[in-house]
């Protein structure tokens, strides 16, 4: 079993930059995939960035035009998402996941692969 819990969300200025947290309570090397999801109202929930945590290999999706990275902490049980040159339309609800196995790629794979979610952190994102 494992718990995860998001941290880092607030109201930051269009530019600017966040660094999210997401700590694990369990092992989460342990985790085949680690990834961030977010979400807006009336929106579906969206892969933004995933991490293979075994081996450390990223994936991204291309809308982010290589503002985010993920990063994974083995010693601390957490990961990040830091996120830069922040957009308006970065306004969402981000949400980590885990998953224990996956089929396929860790960010296109099915979001019912990740059985382990967050209670999710706003971030919102100001003119």
């Amino acid at each position: 079993q494992v718990r995860l819990v998001e941290s880092g969300g607030g109201t930051v200025q269009a530019g600017g930059s966040l660094r999210l947290s997401c700590a694990a309570s369990g092992y989460i090397a342990a985790m085949e995939c680690i990834a961030w999801f977010r979400q807006t109202p009336g929106r579906e929930r969206e892969g933004v960035a995933a991490i293979y945590a075994r081996r450390g290999t990223t994936d991204y999706a291309d809308s982010l035009e290589g503002r985010f990275t993920i990063s994974l902490d083995n010693a601390k049980n957490t990961a990040y998402l830091q996120m830069n040159s922040l957009k308006l339309e970065d306004t969402a609800m981000y949400y980590c996941a885990a998953a224990p196995s996956r089929w396929g790629a860790c960010l296109t794979a099915p979001q019912s692969t990740y059985i382990y979610w967050g209670q999710g952190t706003q971030v919102t994102v100001s003119s």
